[in-house]
């Protein structure tokens, strides 16, 4: 792709300019950060969709492990937000971890109505197997990337994270 970058793409608004946003074709979609974030978990996901096939497992359900994996008990919703799924994808995915035996729902005793979802040592294990492949998988995307490098990328990832969060988690 031909590289257009003019050197300014977070042009801010000023009181006397309010003209100072720049064109997609002055930024260049290699300059375009949605752009390359897409392009990124678009690769990132099918080459794990790939690997996870030797589990028998899907990307839902990995990601649901994934975050159980670190967390005692979360609800549906949040499970659904912290893996990157719609609820209704959430939902079946959990009706077939349960149905392996890797996850456990139990209403909550103060409010029947909310589900806590917990990973069973099943689970545990299952995502064990499965952590190896993710975390050689990360290896190769940030080849060459120094850790100081990570760690600023991480940092400006939260960032604006918290600029177009939706929930508060």
């Amino acid at each position: 792709m031909e590289e257009r970058f003019s050197g300014t793409v977070l042009r801010r608004r000023s009181q006397e300019n309010t003209e100072t946003r720049p064109t997609m074709g002055e930024i260049g979609l290699n300059h375009f950060a949605p752009y390359l974030m897409n392009r990124l978990m678009a690769r990132w996901n099918v080459n794990m969709s790939e690997e996870l096939r030797e589990y028998d497992m899907t990307t839902a359900k990995m990601r649901a492990l994934a975050v159980l994996s670190v967390s005692s008990s979360v609800t549906i919703n949040e499970l659904s937000v912290f893996a990157v799924t719609e609820q209704s994808t959430m939902s079946r995915t959990l009706d077939s971890l349960e149905q392996q035996g890797f996850i456990r729902r139990q209403p909550r005793i103060e409010d029947m109505r909310i589900r806590d979802v917990s990973i069973t040592e099943e689970g545990r294990a299952a995502f064990e197997k499965v952590w190896p492949t993710m975390y050689d998988l990360f290896l190769q995307m940030f080849d060459g990337v120094e850790e100081t490098e990570y760690r600023a990328f991480i940092s400006t990832l939260h960032k604006v994270l918290h600029n177009i969060r939706k929930h508060e988690i």
